[in-house]
């Protein structure tokens, strides 16, 4: 009788709030996932206030500045413009909304375990400031089992009781930053629920906000769901990794057979080679599973050579590098080396993970004078796990470009005029195919 009458009082009123959009929500983590997520549910027709810990990026916000290149400031001015959003570091004001949606980092610690902290600190707010009749959505990338095992212990802490008093669900974010083909609103939304009162809630707030919802039976499914779309891409990066250095070695030109493989209608699907991996996914969650294999005793061998493959590419680079210098007859030491590119795909601004700052990282190391360019990352940013000179990033004059010894592509951004680079540079290393197109001084490039 007493979880009746909590439902009716909690589950309800909470679900007639989202279905007529009068819920307010709110977004913790205002970065690369928890912006454009903001923007799809003021699209809906909800008012969000959004929570981070960075007092700087509330300011540029409330200033209706965005900070992030597909981001753009007149959103966040027309969001404003219509009285839907506001910003804020004040975890307390939690309590003002009735839908929490959590978009934090979660990386690895120097042992390539999963490092909880941002979740977990997250978390302890939030049960500061829980109260009855609220949704916590879990949107960061984790291993199977994090919902229940690490956000529900911390959130019980209130005093309050899930499924009764509070509902919990795990949505996993699957944003792609810089592709214009899909929006946070336009991408499926995989969600599971710690109970079924929890999975109607937050299934039906994304229904509102999203093209399609994929309702699945638990959070462990919609974690575990993630991470296999993740892994999927690593194993298979990693394996046309492994063929690039095989290939390379035999003669034969990777991107090429590629290309030639690809005009297979059925039954293959392009995968290209770089200088390692980056991005906020997929270098870290094949590790999350990995970890939890060791947990219940097992390994994943075929995930951890994957991992050990692309992990050991930004060395492979560099290796390639010495070895072009040395053929004009230039040790690494003291050569000047641009790397152009350090986010971590092209045409966009986001460095996270980023293989640029392990290739700079083992050419300081081997005494490399570096600088570099990048259109899109003005100031070169300082990373949780590299110590890198503050450098801002060089205008690619012909006089610059003739001064450096080696010219390092590693993100082929689409505003780089490659015939204008490689006429005025005397070596490139391109691990991008960026050049297939440039006819003139050919001998200038090695593909690595």
């Amino acid at each position: 009788m007493t979880t009746a009458i909590n439902t009716a009082r909690t589950f309800e009123p909470l679900l007639e709030s989202i279905q007529r959009k009068t819920a307010q929500v709110g977004v913790i983590g205002l970065g690369y996932v928890g912006l454009p997520l903001v923007n799809a549910f003021i699209k809906a027709g909800y008012d969000v206030l959004g929570f981070d810990v960075d007092p700087q990026k509330i300011a540029m916000l409330e200033a209706g500045n965005s900070y992030i290149k597909h981001v753009p400031s007149q959103w966040i001015q027309n969001w404003q413009t219509e009285n839907r959003f506001a910003s804020t570091c004040e975890m307390a004001r939690l309590k003002e909304v009735d839908c929490v949606v959590i978009c934090v980092p979660t990386p690895l610690n120097a042992s390539r375990d999963p490092d909880m902290t941002y979740i977990e600190a997250t978390t302890r707010q939030i049960a500061l400031a829980l109260r009855p009749g609220q949704l916590v959505v879990l949107e960061s990338t984790t291993y199977p089992g994090t919902t229940r095992d690490v956000v529900l212990p911390i959130l019980k802490q209130s005093g309050l009781t899930p499924g009764e008093d509070f509902f919990l669900a795990f949505s996993p974010e699957r944003e792609d930053p810089g592709n214009a083909n899909y929006t946070a609103s336009s991408i499926p939304k995989v969600v599971g629920g710690w109970d079924a009162n929890s999975l109607e809630l937050a299934n039906t707030l994304y229904a509102n906000a999203v093209v399609k919802t994929v309702p699945v039976s638990s959070c462990e499914v919609a974690e575990a769901c993630k991470i296999l779309e993740n892994t999927y891409r690593c194993v298979n990066i990693a394996m046309v990794n492994e063929l690039k250095v095989l290939f390379d070695r035999m003669g034969i030109d990777i991107w090429e057979v590629i290309e030639a493989a690809k005009t297979k209608p059925f039954g293959f699907q392009p995968f290209y080679p770089g200088p390692g991996l980056g991005g906020h996914c997929i270098p870290i969650d094949p590790f999350y599973l990995t970890w939890l294999a060791r947990k219940h005793e097992m390994s994943t061998r075929f995930i951890e050579l994957a991992g050990e493959i692309n992990t050991s590419m930004p060395r492979y680079v560099v290796n390639k590098v010495a070895a072009s210098l040395n053929h004009v007859g230039k040790p690494v030491r003291g050569s000047k080396i641009a790397v152009l590119g350090v986010a971590y795909k092209k045409d966009i601004d986001d460095p996270r993970e980023s293989p640029s700052f392990k290739l700079m990282e083992l050419l300081l190391e081997q005494g490399a004078v570096i600088s570099y360019n990048d259109p899109h990352v003005p100031v070169l940013p300082t990373m949780r796990h590299y110590d890198m000179p503050r450098l801002a990033s060089e205008v690619l004059t012909p006089e610059y470009l003739a001064t450096r010894d080696c010219v390092l592509i590693a993100t082929d951004h689409s505003s780089y005029d490659w015939n204008f680079i490689v006429t005025h540079s005397p070596l490139v290393v391109d691990t991008r195919n960026a050049t297939h197109a440039v006819t003139q001084h050919r001998s200038k490039i090695v593909k690595a």
